[in-house]
Formats: structure tokens, sequence, C-alpha cells
């Protein structure tokens, strides 16, 4: 039997590089021939170096019509080309382009994995527009993989997907995570106390940490108004802030008084895109992760990996990864008293603290390891070609 050929499609390569970093190389020793698509970037040698050939289309994540159809015509002709029996696309521009490609070239496995939906916090056209670019892209796929339970319902509640299209991977997560990669070890916290000690962060000193866009979707305001309140710390202890991650204010702008708190506040630290966030979130001492809607966020799995508490909104999957009060805190989305009172609770008991972190990381290493979420997708990717 020939080889399985395979293209996995993302808008952007930093999606293939972080969010499915290593799928690559694992279904290549399983035997297929393996292709990746998105736009240009500086992450582009990053993937190929897990042996795939890439190919570059000029996709955005904006609303561009004449790009987009000739991101279109590009990617029917790849496809022609190339023959792929399995198109596999994530990210809602890829989705819609690439499934409309693999369904007018009758790719016979067309699957796309829903990893969060931006029309959750839409209105008015912009709404009505991300509906259809998602009704759309599910009818040309043959299967569409959310990949939380939460997510899954809202597909089936909301958006009235039927439930024989829609199927989960594993137990969730769009890649699980590596959690040998991710685990304290002496190196790293050499690395976070350096990290502490470069920003003049004390011993007794509370860091609250977050990794993401520093966007308002990811309740970057709830957070800074919670951070004000917190109470001041005995024996001249102080609190910090500590946000790994890029600004986006041209896509999902931050009020200007809180974007120029951010930048004005000596406790704030801004540590922007970091391509390893391990000894960031290990110089941290609880993990807030306030955002109003997710697929299944990596994130949250590292930090309770890398032992550090966390503080989650009740969102799809921050809620299967964080159980209240088990493992974590899940708090309601965009409140910022819940916030407050979340960021109080860890900061002044730190018992809870290592209970909190232990019982997540044990809870992670058992239902989301890295090689568990692959072999599945292996078995999806059998079973629709069989």
């Amino acid at each position: 039997m020939e080889k399985t050929r395979l293209l996995r499609i993302t808008t952007v390569p930093i999606s293939l590089h972080l969010l499915l970093k290593g799928q690559f190389r694992f279904m290549r020793e399983q035997g297929f021939e393996v292709y990746t698509m998105s736009a240009a970037g500086k992450e582009v040698p990053e993937v190929r170096k897990e042996g795939v050939e890439h190919i570059e289309v000029p996709l955005t994540r904006k609303i561009t019509p004449i790009q987009d159809l000739l991101c279109l015509w590009k990617m029917m002709r790849i496809m022609r080309a190339i023959r792929p029996h399995i198109v596999h696309t994530h990210t809602p521009k890829a989705g819609l382009i690439g499934m409309l490609a693999a369904w007018i070239c009758r790719v016979p496995v067309r699957m796309h994995t829903v990893a969060g939906l931006p029309l959750v916090e839409a209105t008015g056209l912009k709404r009505f527009i991300l509906v259809m670019t998602e009704k759309i892209t599910y009818f040309c796929a043959t299967g569409v993989y959310p990949n939380s339970v939460g997510l899954k319902d809202y597909m089936t509640q909301s958006l009235g997907v039927s439930n024989d299209k829609l199927k989960i991977i594993g137990k969730g997560s769009s890649n699980g995570i590596d959690t040998s990669l991710f685990k304290r070890s002496d190196t790293i916290e050499k690395q976070a106390l350096e990290i502490r000690n470069r920003n003049g962060i004390n011993q007794g000193d509370v860091v609250f940490s977050f990794v993401g866009r520093i966007v308002k979707d990811k309740g970057i305001g709830e957070l800074i108004h919670a951070f004000k309140r917190l109470p001041a710390l005995s024996g001249g202890a102080k609190v910090y802030l500590l946000l790994i991650g890029p600004f986006e204010q041209e896509l999902d702008p931050l009020h200007e008084e809180d974007y120029k708190f951010l930048h004005e506040n000596k406790n704030v630290i801004l540590a922007g895109f970091q391509s390893d966030v391990k000894p960031w979130i290990t110089a941290s001492d609880i993990f807030v992760f306030p955002s109003y809607r997710e697929g299944f966020p990596n994130v949250v799995m590292q930090a309770c990996c890398l032992n550090v508490p966390c503080i989650v909104s009740n969102i799809n999957g921050c809620n299967e990864i964080i159980q209240h009060e088990q493992t974590g805190i899940v708090v309601p989305v965009k409140n910022a008293e819940a916030v407050y009172q979340a960021m109080v609770t860890l900061l002044e008991d730190m018992t809870l603290r290592k209970a909190y972190s232990e019982a997540a990381r044990n809870y992670i290493v058992a239902n989301f390891d890295q090689q568990f979420v692959w072999k599945e997708l292996l078995n999806e990717y059998t079973l629709q070609r069989s």
C-alpha cells in the first residue's frame, strides 16, 4: 500500500511550530508522507526541521477577500499536484480556505480541528460572518474535531453542528504536552532564579504570571483590575505581575488606561514573546489565565506541569484542565472580583498553592501526555483512511 500523504495547514507558521510541534516527525515515523502549509514566517525553518516539505501560501488572519481567493486557487493547484489522502486544518482562516480547496479537489479525508471560536465574543455583522465561515468549513469537512468537551457542546447547541460530524481526539487538546520536557529541573530552576534576580524580585516576593497574547479577550483587563487591589505583603515583600507574550493592539486592543498601566507600573514585567516559556513560568509563584474563550490552552497545562498553581476562567478547556478547588481555582469569566479573590487566596496560602500544584501535575501526566494524544490522532487517521 502506498504511503498516506498528509497535508497539515494553519494560517501562520507559529501555530505549526508551537501548537503542533512534534506531530509531523511522529507521523513520518509511522510511514506518512507529511506536508505542511501556512503563510511565510520566521518559524518555517523550525517546522522544516521535522523533515517535512513546507509550502508557503500568503494566508492572513484578517478578512482579505481578494487575497483569500488567491490562496484558494493556489491551494487547489498544490493539492492537485501532491494529491493528499488527508488534509487536516487548524485555525479559522486556514480551515475555511483549506477545507474548501480540499472539498473542490475531492480529497477523501478532510479534517478540521477547532481550538477556540472567535465568534463567541463577536456581535452583529462580524459574528454573522464568523458563523458563516465556520458553517462553510464544517460543510466541506468530512470530520470536525473540537479539542475540548465544552467546545463540542457549544458547537452542537449554539451552532447546530450534528454530533455525527464531531469527535474529540483522546480526552481533548490538539497536541497534548511533553510532560518530561515541562518538568522542573536544576537548569530550569537556575534560569528562573536568574530571571527573578534580573528583575529585582527578592525571596519572599510573589509573582503572578500570564502567558499569551496581551489582548482584551484574554481577560487582561480583569487581571489588571485585580492586581491593582492586591494587599501589601508583610516584611516589605512585593507583588509582581509577569506578562509573557506579545501585544496585539491592532487586532484586539486593550483599553488605553490598561495599556498605559502595564507600561508604567514598576511592578509589572513585560517579557514579550519567549520561545521557551519554561523558566519564565517557573520564575512565578501563581499562574493566572482569565481568558474569555479558548479551545484547550497549552499554557495552562504547561504551568500545571511546572508545578505552578493556576487560576483560570470557567470556559472551554480551562475547566477541563483545572478542577475547582482540587487542582486549582476556576473563576467566572469576565469577573474581576472573582479573579481578585482567587489571587488573594493563593497569595496568602502557600500550603494551598503546593497542594494544587502537585495535584495538577499528576492530573496532566495521567490524561494529556503528548504521546497519548499523538497515538489517538494516528488511530483517527488510520480509521478515516481505511
